[in-house]
């Protein structure tokens, strides 16, 4: 079935991009904001699958709904709510985060990018200014970058160990815009995330998600200027503005 309703435009290279008919972009954007988990790599599974080994290493289960809330926010977030509720001290919360990374760790060399994201890359750093601002800790968001080989595409990156407010606050962006010494209204953030997307629209900035871990509906009520399924989308996106 044809999921893409009455946000699709129909035609041509514009297949698979869905607009609410709200925002218009920006033209000539000068820089771009890449989140990294489910932006860049493909690394939300891995997440979720050592989240809940870890919670269920001190007696918690949490079911799919429960997870699918947290996407886009950091493991402190999710892990001190949800341990909180069943009645763990900060040591036992400490305890689950340190699991959690010790079992991310000896999966992360596995990782593989997102369809599209290395090429989009290197293709937008010859043209664009690039920043990434991620949830994840500093040692998950060196380690991803340097697998993808990306680490020196962004003059920017922030990461949860910088912020003091998790998505969906916008103080990830905010912070990465103004180390960039840019305005928002000269960048788009990629996201792929709901409670990304919140934090961009806070901006605020033009907001492009990919469907990497949401559908569009979802995106779009979600605030999303723009919804595409794969970055080749972006980058026609991106051409249409600079015309």
């Amino acid at each position: 079935m044809d999921h893409r309703g009455d946000f699709a435009r129909q035609s041509g290279d514009s297949m698979g991009i869905y607009w609410p008919s709200r925002r218009t972009p920006t033209n000539n954007p000068k820089a771009l904001v890449f989140d990294m988990d489910g932006v860049l790599i493909d690394s939300e599974a891995l997440h979720k699958s050592t989240k809940r080994q870890a919670l269920r290493s001190a007696g918690i289960e949490v079911d799919d709904t429960v997870f699918s809330r947290y996407i886009g926010r950091s493991d402190r977030v999710m892990i001190t709510d949800v341990a909180k509720i069943h009645g763990h001290s900060e040591d036992g919360i400490e305890a689950i985060l340190a699991e959690k990374d010790r079992l991310f760790a000896l999966g992360q060399r596995d990782l593989k990018p997102v369809p599209g994201a290395i090429d989009f890359a290197y293709w937008a750093y010859r043209k664009y200014r690039l920043a990434v601002a991620t949830s994840a800790t500093a040692q998950n968001r060196k380690c991803a970058l340097a697998s993808l080989g990306m680490t020196s595409f962004f003059e920017v990156a922030i990461d949860s160990s910088s912020i003091v407010h998790p998505k969906p606050s916008p103080e990830v962006f905010e912070k990465a815009i103004a180390q960039m010494e840019m305005a928002p209204s000269d960048c788009w953030i990629i996201e792929d995330a709901l409670n990304g997307v919140a934090a961009a629209r806070k901006v605020p900035c033009f907001t492009v998600a990919l469907t990497t871990s949401f559908g569009e509906a979802d995106l779009l009520r979600a605030g999303a200027d723009v919804v595409v399924d794969q970055f080749s989308e972006i980058q026609t996106l991106l051409r249409e503005a600079c015309a």
